[in-house]
């Protein structure tokens, strides 16, 4: 199995300025798939900056009534240990369809460099990935160049 053809791909939020807010991402139909990793990509964190990424989920395809779900990929930054950075959160079977990933950003500032969403699980195939996703292949075995 290989992951590129199992897995759809999705950039869910943009670069975001040093900032202490937080970054909501948009919001993912998750019907047909099993769950959703967010990958989280930071840039230059300032020292005591904390940061928590969460994921919300909805009966309906709109901000607006999402509900913050329990757990986090938490992190309290020390000395440069979380400059360019990953915080990954893995949401296992959803008890709702749409879901969305949610950096929050405090205490000190913190550059995020965007959030990308993994769906995996898919209950049919072939799974397309997002129109942001330009470019893909697949090296099955291959030989040297």
């Amino acid at each position: 199995m290989n992951l590129l053809q199992n897995v759809k791909v999705t950039r869910v939020a943009n670069a975001a300025v040093a900032a202490q807010s937080d970054v909501n991402g948009s919001i993912l139909d998750m019907a047909g798939y099993d769950g959703v990793m967010f990958v989280a990509l930071l840039g230059d964190v300032t020292t005591g900056s904390v940061l928590a990424l969460k994921a919300e989920q909805n009966t309906a395809n709109a901000a607006g009534g999402m509900a913050e779900l329990d757990g986090a990929a938490s992190f309290t930054a020390g000395a440069s240990d979380a400059d360019s950075a990953v915080l990954l959160l893995d949401v296992h079977k959803p008890r709702e369809q749409y879901v969305r990933a949610v950096l929050e950003r405090g205490t000190a500032n913190a550059v995020v460099d965007g959030i990308l969403a993994i769906q995996y699980g898919a209950m049919s195939r072939p799974t397309v990935h997002a129109a942001g996703v330009i470019a893909g292949a697949l090296l099955n075995d291959p030989n040297e160049a």
